[in-house]
């Protein structure tokens, strides 16, 4: 695995994200103004079964493939195939449970919407085994093509169902429309079909693995959505809606940076599972690079917020805004998070994530549970709280795996998110002089870009310097190329 492929298939990677996040903030952004409040919040409320059942249909095999150096067809037909059955389980389980989930929420008009979204478990199956195969032969640019077509369609359908006012079904249209384009588009430009066999032998090893991650992967699902589950129930769907636009937003920023890198890292970190040095050097690489890109995106969006929401959303979504900045904050330490994980899991010790999962969600359930009678904001609040401690649970096991311990990762990316959080300060006050919210933006976002530039050429940040060094060399060829084109 040499560098350039590695940062070739980031960019791919990236591209993706950034492509697909640009559709969907647009069509967010439309949606936000066409539809209420409520009928986000009915979808939302929909969203947390399929996202606790839509584990099962994974069940950590796909990770284990990935994982796995010599996975072939056999492993990968395997794969596929059980997959399917245990979308037809989960299907007819959720189909069946939905009058009893209409129940629980008082409100009979989820059943067919429930039944309906459900069956986004099938397109899974088709897709995930697929997905896998791309990410275990860094194929990244075939996923380019498939989520973008996928969502560019989605959107369109999204807006003009909005337009037509189906209310709460547009969204569900979007994403199911979503979902199937993006698997048609894969299957078509990825060679790659399940082959007539299958071996019971295989899926025990690939079990072996996959199941801790499944546990682990389930653990953390079941409690990532029952916030919303509680907020749905205990408050409103209003409140859960505004709960989750203001997780949105900086969900984009993660969407983009974050998850691109994570995506990348995990194959990476598996072809090179026995060089432990090697493996520290991308570790630290990943988690002082992906800071350097979000932080500023996050706090800047933390201390833009007000204007921000109130320019594209309207005044009915200002209440999103304070879960806005708390989930800003949760998510700059995210590339701690995820950076460890895939250590863990690239060097097959699938046992310490699950073990690290547990501890994790005790913690976060414990502050969940004291936060829940209290208020959303509350619960957003011990959200934060349960982050910053699973945040030290997550680096402790690479003090031995790696020799690289949580202190050194916080040294590490401190100076970033200081200058971060100085040039959040710093536009914040743009607002005080009073002017429309347009031209507040226009002179905050151009302002937080200079002085976060500015900040790390004057504390030389090494990040800075390592992707200037990696973006210098295609500028250099551009203005070449230009410089011959005038000729």
């Amino acid at each position: 695995m040499n560098r350039r492929s590695v940062i070739s298939n980031l960019i791919w990677k990236y591209a993706e994200k950034c492509g697909a996040q640009l559709v969907s903030v647009v069509v967010a952004i439309v949606l936000a103004r066409i539809l209420n409040p409520k009928e986000y919040g009915v979808v939302a409320i929909i969203t947390v079964f399929i996202n606790i059942l839509g584990v099962f249909i994974d069940s950590g095999l796909a990770s284990a493939l990935i994982q796995k150096k010599d996975s072939d067809d056999l492993d990968f037909s395997t794969v596929f195939f059980t997959n399917i059955v245990f979308c037809i389980i989960l299907y007819l389980i959720l189909f069946f449970a939905a009058p009893f989930i209409a129940d629980f929420y008082s409100d009979e008009t989820l059943v067919p919407m429930i039944r309906v979204l459900g069956i986004t478990f099938f397109i899974s199956a088709v897709k995930n085994v697929q997905g896998a195969y791309v990410s275990k032969h860094m194929l990244f640019k075939r996923f380019f093509f498939s989520t973008l077509g996928g969502t560019i369609g989605a959107a369109v359908i999204g807006i003009l169902m909005a337009l037509a006012g189906f209310g709460a079904w547009a969204l569900i249209a979007q994403s199911l429309f979503n979902n199937a384009v993006d698997t048609i588009i894969l299957w078509a430009t990825v060679k790659w079909r399940p082959k007539r066999m299958f071996s019971f032998q295989r899926l025990k090893r690939l079990f072996g693995f996959g199941w801790k991650l499944l546990a682990s992967i389930l653990l953390d699902t079941v409690y990532n959505n029952l916030s919303s589950l509680l907020i749905g129930k205990v408050y409103s769907a209003e409140d859960l809606a505004e709960y989750n636009k203001g997780d949105s937003w900086p969900n984009l920023i993660v969407g983009n940076v974050n998850a691109s890198i994570n995506s990348i890292l995990f194959p990476s970190m598996s072809k090179l599972q026995d060089d432990i040095v090697m493996l520290k050097a991308m570790t630290r690489r990943a988690i002082k690079t992906s800071t350097y890109i979000m932080s500023p995106l996050l706090m800047g969006l933390a201390f833009v917020g007000e204007p921000l929401i109130r320019f594209l959303l309207t005044d009915k979504w200002l209440v999103s805004v304070p879960y806005m900045v708390i989930f800003c904050f949760n998510y700059i330490f995210y590339p701690i998070h995820t950076a460890n994980l895939n250590v863990i899991k690239a060097l097959g010790r699938s046992d310490i994530f699950l073990k690290l999962e547990i501890i994790k969600k005790i913690i976060g359930l414990i502050a969940l549970a004291v936060s829940v009678p209290i208020s959303v904001m509350a619960m957003a609040y011990s959200l934060l709280f349960a982050s910053l401690i699973n945040m030290v649970i997550n680096a402790w096991p690479n003090r031995k795996l790696l020799k690289y311990g949580y202190l050194e990762q916080i040294k590490d990316i401190l100076p970033e998110i200081l200058l971060s959080i100085a040039m959040g300060c710093c536009i914040y006050t743009i607002q005080w002089i009073g002017l429309p919210d347009i031209v507040t933006l226009c002179i905050q976002i151009p302002a937080g870009i200079a002085f976060y530039i500015a900040g790390s050429k004057l504390f030389k940040l090494e990040s800075f310097e390592y992707l200037w060094n990696m973006v210098k060399p295609s500028l250099k060829k551009a203005r070449i190329k230009m410089k011959k084109n005038e000729e």
